[in-house]
């Protein structure tokens, strides 16, 4: 996974460049299919914008953007942003539906039979 860190009319300090880079790789811990975080830093007088680009896989890509004063600031917004999408996100691609429907769970449960005993119905597997 590579950080790309750009900043646009400034500079940032290599503090602040080590910060982005070791905060933007834990974006891994939510998703492994991470491929590419581009930060960008554009500073327009005495604001900054932070944006931040993740690419999933190659063909996904999410995109938080926050503006502010301080770069420090309001790269952690961002990120936190970020890690609200990627979770959103994470949370689409699981599949929640359950492999018996929940009204004969509880059939089998208030009927008190030992387990084994219970007929299953046809098309579904434990």
């Amino acid at each position: 996974m590579q950080v790309a860190i750009t900043a646009r009319h400034g500079n940032i300090k290599p503090e602040l460049s080590e910060y982005v880079t070791r905060k933007s790789e834990k974006l891994v811990r939510y998703l492994d299919q991470v491929s590419e975080i581009d930060v960008t830093f554009e500073f327009e007088a005495e604001r900054v914008n932070v944006e931040m680009l993740v690419e999933i896989e190659g063909y996904h890509t999410i995109v938080a953007h926050v503006e502010g004063e301080d770069a420090g600031s309001t790269f952690d917004r961002t990120l936190q942003k970020m890690e609200h999408q990627v979770h959103r996100y994470k949370e689409k691609l699981k599949d929640h539906r359950r492999v018996r429907p929940v009204s004969k769970i509880v059939q089998v449960s208030n009927e008190e039979e030992p387990p084994g005993d219970a007929e299953e119905p046809a098309g579904y597997e434990t």
